[in-house]
């Protein structure tokens, strides 16, 4: 694996954990796509540093275990703004 390469699976890596991001929030910060951030940090990163793939592997279950109350949050957001906007409108 190139440095170049290594440096990046590393900064994904120590953004995500710091910040507590899930991938597709990493991805936007850094630029690449959700596919390529996920590949990097579960396929990649074993191989270059095993105590930081640990953490991320956590941060990444965590992240699959109550992604359906995100979902949940996002959903009565949208639909709290519908009827702001709708209130508005009248």
């Amino acid at each position: 694996m190139n440095e170049a390469k290594r440096s990046r699976v590393i900064y994904q890596a120590r953004v995500m954990l710091e910040q507590r991001l899930t991938v597709r929030e990493v991805a936007k910060i850094v630029g690449l796509s959700k596919s390529t951030i996920h590949k990097d940090l579960t396929e990649e990163l074993k191989h270059i540093d095993d105590s930081l793939y640990e953490e991320i592997s956590s941060l990444l279950e965590y992240n699959k275990n109550i992604r359906h109350i995100r979902g949940g949050q996002k959903t009565k957001e949208k639909y709290e703004n519908m009827k702001f906007n709708c209130k508005l409108h009248q």
